[in-house]
């Protein structure tokens, strides 16, 4: 089976909107995009590097897939990142394939969850999701998700797009990595651990 990776950059308080820029996303009157800006260092960009230097293929909701397009394709030929998005295959949740320009796109389908499904089932790398906030809820709510690399980011943004919404399935987690950077950022890789256990610290 392929592992399905979610891949997400996150305030203290669970947003995920816009961490790139100013104009990636401003649904709801969201004003705080590129907030990861200013906490880069180098040890994030070595994390960073080891993750892309493994076999992976992306899994891309529609509007993340617009802006990866419009960026990637431009980057100078010896970037490594772009080298790299720009050569493996991306599977696209979208409503008008027709549309996908950027060189090796595939549809996932009419139903893309189903489509993630199926991928899952196949043999091949890694499939790696990137940003996408509408379409990894889909993948939470029917549990498709095997893997969290979730960057936490010393911020607080009092709204905006969440990576945990409502709908998404309970469940007890395992941290199976971690690092901190310079600037405080928190770099947590979780896996599933079964259902979540309750207790009571009530005297009897």
């Amino acid at each position: 089976m392929r592992k399905v990776i979610a891949a997400t950059f996150l305030s203290i308080d669970g947003v995920m909107q816009a961490p790139g820029g100013p104009e990636e996303d401003t649904d709801g009157g969201f004003r705080f995009g590129g907030w990861t800006f200013h906490y880069w260092d180098e040890m994030m960009g070595k994390v960073m590097d080891e993750s892309f230097g493994k076999p992976f293929d992306l899994l891309l909701g529609r509007r993340t897939y617009d802006i990866f397009a419009a960026h990637w394709p431009r980057v100078p030929e010896d970037d490594p990142i772009g080298k790299k998005f720009n050569a493996i295959t991306k599977y696209v949740a979208t409503s008008s394939p027709t549309t996908l320009s950027w060189k090796n796109s595939e549809w996932l389908g009419e139903d893309a969850v189903a489509g993630v499904a199926k991928l899952k089932q196949q043999d091949g790398p890694d499939l790696l999701i990137q940003g996408s906030s509408q379409f990894v809820q889909a993948l939470l709510k029917n549990d498709l998700i095997d893997e969290y690399k979730l960057w936490t980011f010393p911020v607080v943004l009092g709204g905006g797009k969440r990576l945990f919404g409502e709908g998404s399935l309970s469940g007890a987690m395992k941290l199976v990595d971690s690092k901190v950077s310079t600037t405080g950022v928190v770099i947590g890789t979780y896996v599933r651990d079964g259902e979540v256990k309750q207790g009571s610290f009530a005297l009897e």
